[in-house]
């Protein structure tokens, strides 16, 4: 044979040896990694402790509105979830001053829809649910009976704004304020944010310092309040 029959004869070859061992190569069987397993769904947890010493959670409904006032860091209007109680208004409020006294305060009590809370006050219960404001529910006191020897009947106690009545300036509302001689609508509200922005009244003294009272209309209100 030609020398140039057997180079073609071997390029051929190795040609068909290549071509062999490129489908051997490919066609072998290859290792596929499994995915990764999916981490466990964690199972709805139970409702814990609110933050915060919060006594009740939040949840739907009309919120409560109530005004917190005195003795705290941040006093003014607060909106709280409903059967909220005192405490959770003391804490959306800043928390209470340093020695503020709250002996006469039940933290546990829950909050009444536009009730206000005075810390460092006396306590004062919440307001009746339909009762007005400064209304009363004594009953009726009986007629005395007529006649000349008929005994007299005893004076009616005072009420918030009768001569000889004291009326709390740490407490009452612009409604027991404005039955006072020479206090309307307008001073009243003066009254209540002289209180909310200094924490109170420690005298009556101060009363001088409410925009709108002068010497003459302080002499006629000193001896129907007191702090």
């Amino acid at each position: 044979m030609e020398l140039k029959t057997v180079a073609a004869l071997a390029v051929a070859l190795l040609t068909a040896v290549a071509f062999a061992a490129y489908h051997f190569w490919t066609g072998r069987p290859q290792t596929v990694r499994a995915p990764d397993p999916e981490p466990p769904r964690a199972a709805p947890s139970e409702p814990g402790p609110m933050p915060g010493g919060q006594l009740t959670p939040s949840g739907g409904g009309r919120k409560v509105v109530v005004d917190v006032t005195g003795k705290v860091r941040r006093p003014g209007l607060r909106k709280l979830p409903p059967g909220s109680r005192v405490a959770d208004a003391l804490e959306a409020a800043g928390g209470v001053r340093p020695g503020a006294d709250l002996s006469g305060l039940n933290r546990a009590r829950p909050l009444v829809d536009g009730e206000q809370i005075v810390v460092g006050a006396p306590a004062a219960g919440p307001p009746a649910p339909g009762a007005a404001a400064g209304g009363s529910n004594a009953p009726n006191a009986p007629n005395a009976p007529n006649g000349p020897n008929a005994p007299n009947a005893p004076n009616p106690p005072a009420g918030p704004g009768a001569p000889g009545g004291s009326v709390s300036l740490n407490s009452a509302t612009a409604e027991q304020l404005d039955t006072l001689p020479g206090v309307g609508p307008v001073l009243a509200r003066h009254i209540i944010d002289y209180r909310t922005q200094h924490g109170g009244f420690r005298s009556i003294d101060e009363l001088r310092e409410v925009n709108g009272i002068g010497e003459r209309r302080f002499a006629d209100l000193r001896p129907l309040v007191q702090p």
